[in-house]
């Protein structure tokens, strides 16, 4: 470890998984730089957080070159411990209907991919020298979804998360030779505000814990990957699910 405070960029960090994430890694003494499509709130916990705050959404990829330099800009040292890829969408019809194949136009689909997928990729690349001067990490909130057909979650959102998943390995065989290593979470079913409902009956029938994951449970696994205890996982994905996928 190092005396120097360590960094940590965030995407989707106003709520669920993102906002417990913050509140992991505050308590460990990093300071957080956060991005997502809502302003920073006056009821988020932590110190600084509306310095360390920068509002645009990720759909608009136009937005990014100026958001990453606005960032670079306020890294104390040059260096970035760590970046976190949580910022997700999963649009949904009528209801909160699932929207499959037939029911997703180009646009929608445009749009669940920018903020998906290829954001992050424009989010590595445009950080890469600073990752690569801390010799830090990168992880990737894929799904559940992106490996089995989830009665939510909808086409768009489950074939960002299995090319995510994708993105994952090949930046860990790309950037792995420059001491930045890659990994991947795959959340199940985690009690947040985006849950559908029905998934009471999922918990039932198909997770052998036979209950909701925590999100401060999944923010503890993204911790452990942005550390030296896991200094030699590399382009893993970790299942946080109880066993629903078993």
């Amino acid at each position: 470890m190092t005396d120097r405070q360590r960094t940590l960029i965030l995407t989707g960090a106003s709520r669920g998984i993102g906002h417990a994430t913050v509140k992991r890694f505050s308590a460990a003494g990093w300071r957080v730089f956060t991005v997502s499509r809502q302003p920073f709130s006056e009821h988020c916990p932590w110190e600084g957080g509306a310095e360390s705050h920068v509002q645009m959404d990720l759909a608009d990829i136009d937005q990014l070159p100026a958001a990453i330099e606005a960032l670079r800009k306020r890294l104390p040292d040059g260096k970035l411990d760590a970046l976190v890829n949580n910022a997700a969408i999963s649009p949904k019809g009528p209801g909160g209907s699932r929207l499959g194949v037939l029911d997703t136009d180009f646009d929608t689909l445009m749009k669940v991919y920018n903020v998906n997928l290829f954001s992050v990729a424009m989010l590595a690349r445009g950080f890469f020298n600073e990752l690569k001067a801390a010799q830090g990490s990168i992880v990737n909130v894929t799904s559940i979804a992106g490996s089995r057909v989830h009665p939510f979650a909808g086409m768009a959102y489950a074939t960002s998360k299995a090319a995510l998943a994708a993105l994952t390995r090949e930046m860990a065989w790309e950037f792995g030779p420059h001491n930045i290593r890659v990994n991947a979470i795959a959340p199940g079913e985690i009690d947040t505000s985006i849950l559908s409902p029905g998934t009471d009956e999922i918990v039932r029938r198909e997770i052998p814990m036979h209950r909701l994951g925590k999100p401060e449970e999944v923010a503890s696994t993204i911790y452990f990957l942005c550390t030296p205890t896991s200094s030699y996982v590399n382009g893993a994905e970790i299942h946080i699910n109880g066993g629903q996928h078993v």
